[in-house]
This record gives C-alpha cells, structure tokens and sequence, in this order.
C-alpha cells in the first residue's frame, strides 16, 4: 500500500536508542519475580510525615488544585520554597519570577536543559551520574562531556578531580550540571571543590545547573554549599530541589527551579511544554512540608545515617568494599574483593543468590569500564527489611 509508514527502520530516534528500558525497571521486575529485596531503586518503603499526608488530603476535600494549578506553581508552594532557600542557606528568591514548580526534578532537569542548550553545545557533567541526564542532554541535541569522579580508598570516597574538570571545558561548553550530594557515590562536594567550580564557571562564563535534591541527606562532617551561595553564582545558576527525597512522598512528583528571573522565564517556556503543570493538591501539602520545624529535617537525617551505617556495616561483613556516603541514602560498593569485576553480571545474579536486588553502576557512566566493578545499594528502606537484607547478603562471604 502506498501512502503508509515505513517500518523497515526503529521507530526511536538515534538519539535515544542508546538509552532504551531504564536499569531501575529491569532490576524492579526482577525483584519482582524473584521475591528478592529490593535495595536497587531508590524509593523509601514508608510514607512521610502524617501531618503532611493529612495535609495532601484536606487539599483534595477542600478543592484547592483538582483542577489546572497555575502553571508555574500554586503561590503557596513557591512561597514556601522561597522561604526554605532564605531560612536555610540566605538565599533571597522572588517567589512569583524566580521559583518554578515542576513534575518532580527529573522534569526541572529535562525542562532546564532543553531550554538552555543548542544543538551542537557540550555540557559537563560528573560522571557517574543519574541516567535521566544524559537522555535529557540527547534530547537538546547537545553533547556530553562527562568528568569521571575517581575512587579513593583510603578516604572511602570518589573524589573530583579539579584539573580534570577543567580541562574537559572547551569553547562549544554551555554549561556545567553538578550533583551534590552526589548520586550514586554519595560524594558531597566541599566548599573548596565548590568554590574552584564557581571560579571556573565565571572565568568562562558558563551556566551551571545544580541538582540539590539530597540537600537534607548530608552526615558525619559534610555540609551542603548551595553552588548559588558562592560569588558570581547568583545569576548564573539554576538549583534543582525536590520533595520526594525529603518527605518520603516520591509519588507526589513535586520538584522545583529557583534561578534568576531570565534562567526561570527560560526554563518555564520548556516546561510548559512538557506537562505543563502537576501534583496540584499535593503542592499544598508540600508547601506545609517546607515549613516544618528544623527538628524534622535533623530526626530524618538521624534516621538515615542510622540506616546508613547499618547496611554500610553488613556490606563490610559480607565482603564488600564499602565508598561509606556522606550524602544521600546510597552506598556504593566494590565487588573486587568477592572475586567479581563485571556489576551487571552481579547485580543480575544477585536475587538468586542473596535474594537482595542492587543496581551497576556502570549504567551511570559513559566510561563503562571505568564503572565495572562498582554496585549501589540503597538503605531508604524500615530497619527491618535492612537487617534481613543484611542477614541475606552474608551468604557471599561464605
């Protein structure tokens, strides 16, 4: 028939192919079909606070965002947002032109990217790091220049090396996209690794775009430096935040933006685009969440550091070299010294073996070799479900 679609070439353009299924879906099928426990995606297995449930749900009841929400988020969230940079990092935001809600920060990265780069820009982005970046980086039409962090055993930590950084800026580079607390190596940039990136981000005149959303997760000596506190960075960065992390409401999908009025007025002309707007009863809840007492974020960071050094700990005993995390609920391990190297072959074998589901980390880095012998497990999981993973993994060392 004539008139109709070839279907002789893929349906996906070439600058998606590379990506395909998500890892995080492969190894939650696989957890799935095998009853395994799942320490692969990151997601918490318990609900935040109640009051902030309870708070979604007088939303609901009393019709505020059941229909379309202004599109760049109810007034009391970018408020409260607004509020949170001022009261915990000094940081004076204009809710009405410098703060965008957005679907979660995957949408704030995908809607960031795609509204400041051309096609043919590269952009620098530590390496390894989360999947949705270098789709979003594809789907720009730009290209990726990744700035591999390096393991240091001797500080059980992956470390950024500055020279590295930058020389990997050349004349095509647009910006730099920094993730601290790092996910997945739990890396949290100091204030010197920060302030060399500022320094390199004005002598070249480049943006940065930061994504913050483990800001609250941060342990032992480690402090989050917002990259936007730094002189010369005010105007030309874009902070990604979250909600998900924070709360425990990862469903909720309420992420936000907070930058200069054009970066913001730029990022927005992409967003609208893309879902337009989202969690319409949940951004009042979320904007009660922002306003809880400083004693909620430092009793969820304790609980976390708890969980942390639990699965740190049983890792250690199985046989795992363990990256400890000064930053978000991942720990990265080395799989070396149980006399493996290939992490996809590990991770796949896992659930039979242990009945515990973890994530390579070669996914996260261009540079796979470079990422072969490395797993991430996440701890944001009950004490309970961590102890009987914990008890599981013990099996590889015998």
């Amino acid at each position: 028939m004539t008139g109709m679609t070839s279907t002789a070439r893929p349906f996906l353009n070439r600058r998606l192919a590379e990506f395909g299924t998500t890892i995080f879906a492969e190894m939650s099928a696989l957890a799935a079909a095998t009853g395994a426990i799942n320490l692969g995606q990151g997601f918490p297995d318990t609900d935040g606070p109640e009051e902030v449930r309870e708070a979604a749900v007088r939303a609901l009841r009393d019709g505020r965002g059941n229909q379309y929400p202004p599109g760049p988020g109810v007034p009391e969230l970018r408020t409260a947002i607004a509020d949170h940079q001022r009261r915990r990092y000094g940081l004076s935001f204009d809710p009405d032109t410098e703060v965008l809600v957005t679907a979660g920060a995957t949408e704030a990265i995908a809607a960031t990217l795609l509204a400041l780069l051309e096609p043919g820009d590269e952009v620098v982005a530590l390496e390894p790091y989360y999947d949705s970046y270098a789709a979003c980086i594809a789907m720009a039409g730009a290209t990726r220049v990744p700035v591999t962090l390096r393991p240091d055993p001797e500080q059980a930590r992956f470390r950024l090396d500055l020279d590295e950084l930058r020389d990997a800026v050349t004349g095509r580079t647009r910006l730099l996209l920094i993730n601290t607390p790092h996910n997945p190596t739990g890396t949290v940039l100091t204030r010197e690794e920060l302030t060399a990136i500022a320094e390199l981000a004005v002598e070249r005149d480049l943006l940065v775009v930061t994504d913050e959303v483990y800001e609250h997760l941060v342990f032992d000596e480690a402090e989050h430096v917002p990259l936007a506190t730094l002189p010369g960075m005010r105007e030309r960065t874009v902070t990604i935040g979250s909600a998900g992390k924070t709360f425990s409401f990862t469903g909720w999908k309420v992420g936000w933006v907070t930058a200069a009025p054009g970066l913001v007025t730029a990022v927005r002309s992409a967003k609208q685009f893309l879902t337009y707007v989202s969690s319409g009863p949940f951004q009042y809840a979320v904007a009660e969440a922002l306003a809880l007492p400083d004693s909620y974020f430092a009793d969820f960071r304790a609980d976390m550091l708890a969980k942390r050094d639990l699965l740190a700990a049983g890792l250690a005993d199985a046989g795992f070299e363990v990256f400890r995390p000064a930053g978000t609920y991942f720990v990265t391990t080395d799989i070396r010294p149980l006399g493996e190297s290939d992490g996809f072959a590990f991770c796949r074998a896992l659930p039979e073996r242990a009945g515990v589901v973890a994530i390579p980390n070669a996914v996260f880095y261009d540079h796979k070799d470079a990422g072969a012998p490395y797993v991430r497990f996440a701890f944001c999981k009950r004490k309970g479900v961590l102890e009987e993973a914990v008890t599981r993994l013990k099996r590889l060392a015998v």
